[in-house]
């Protein structure tokens, strides 16, 4: 992922996904016992990249808890992965980023702390009972590892049988790992606002809502290379995006069996649901007929989160610049494809919203 804080000016979509969970995230805390004291109220963000799509929700947290408890310190622990982009986390969180234009919330609230877990959420990333609200939004569909090829996509909702499978399994095991992890982490009391990629009652995943599937047109371009030469056989099949979207049951499921392990950790699932929200750079086309703009931003959007994915799949043989030309060759195709029929491309976003609890209990 590029960074800079390129995550967040691209991604408007996500952005809108995660201000769409106030409604949940009030809820969540109009539910919790929160008063002075110097115990610290604990937030998580797990998976939060460099931190521009979930900023104005946290903000809208800090509000919420100050104006129950005025003089109780907060702490805000962003959690994502070694590697991440935490310098433009803090740059932005500090009101440093002059791209974004944020102004910080340190400067609306004192006794506010930052801190980060450069930690995957398949570990534990915090003490036992040390987070109040855990939140994460369009992270928890990666997998832990890519369980298998899928040999004739890129994508596992274009797999099928034991390649199905395998990927289904994989991850059914890691939604309870997260689980648990989360549950050692939650103080008594505690809350989980989850906010996942999925396929929905009718279907519906990212990209594939109306017109053109988006990860289908991935696996036809990638193909398109093969084709041509430009990419072998082996690079085709080493392109698998190590992610899954589950269905309701397959997200409720864990807190179906008493006697099992998430059950017996203390989380009951309050509330889920699907929600659709639509892409707006697609949204801003019908309105602008702008269509330079529009494919400049929705494929600069695309590449956010899957240039990666190609990048790493071709022989490391190659040089890398050779490896980067490949990547904006097949993006330039989509870009192609983008413009010869806009109306029919769009990356609305699809997920489940969900909120848990963990068991007011010592």
């Amino acid at each position: 992922m590029k960074g800079g804080g390129y995550y967040s000016r691209v991604n408007r979509g996500t952005k809108q996904v995660i201000s769409d969970a106030l409604d949940l995230v009030e809820t969540a805390i109009e539910g919790m016992l929160i008063e002075d004291s110097d115990r610290v109220f604990a937030i998580a963000d797990y998976g939060a990249a460099d931190g521009g799509t979930s900023y104005e929700l946290v903000r809208n947290i800090i509000g919420m808890v100050r104006a129950r408890a005025p003089k109780r310190p907060i702490v805000v622990n962003y959690n994502d992965l070694p590697k991440n982009d935490f310098s433009a986390l803090f740059e932005m969180i500090h009101g440093e980023d002059e791209i974004l234009g944020v102004k910080s919330y340190l400067k609306d609230y004192d006794n506010v702390f930052i801190l980060a877990s450069g930690t995957s959420f398949y570990r534990q990333a915090f003490p036992d009972n040390s987070i109040d609200l855990g939140f994460s939004s369009t992270a928890l569909h990666w997998l832990s590892e890519k369980p298998g090829i899928i040999s004739d996509h890129i994508h596992a909702v274009g797999a099928k049988g034991s390649e199905l499978k395998a990927f289904a399994v994989q991850a059914k095991k890691d939604w309870q790992t997260i689980l648990l992890h989360r549950a050692k982490e939650l103080v008594p009391g505690g809350k989980l606002v989850f906010i996942n990629f999925c396929i929905d009652e009718q279907g519906r995943y990212l990209g594939n809502t109306a017109g053109v599937n988006m990860l289908d047109t991935y696996n036809a371009i990638w193909l398109e290379l093969v084709a041509e030469g430009t990419v072998t056989n082996e690079e085709y099949t080493n392109v698998v995006f190590p992610q899954f979207y589950r269905t309701g049951e397959e997200f409720a499921a864990p807190f179906s069996d008493p006697n099992g392990e998430v059950c017996k950790a203390g989380l009951n699932l309050d509330q889920i649901e699907s929600r659709v929200v639509e892409c707006p750079h697609a949204a801003t086309y019908r309105e602008t007929k702008d269509l330079d703009s529009f494919v400049r931003a929705y494929v600069s959007m695309l590449r956010s989160w899957s240039e990666s994915t190609f990048y790493n799949g071709l022989d490391p043989s190659r040089p890398p610049d050779e490896r980067n030309r490949i990547v904006d060759l097949f993006y330039g195709k989509y870009e192609e494809r983008v413009r010869r029929t806009p109306e029919e491309h769009a990356m609305d976003h699809v997920h489940y919203y969900m909120m848990i609890s963990k068991a007011n209990v010592p």
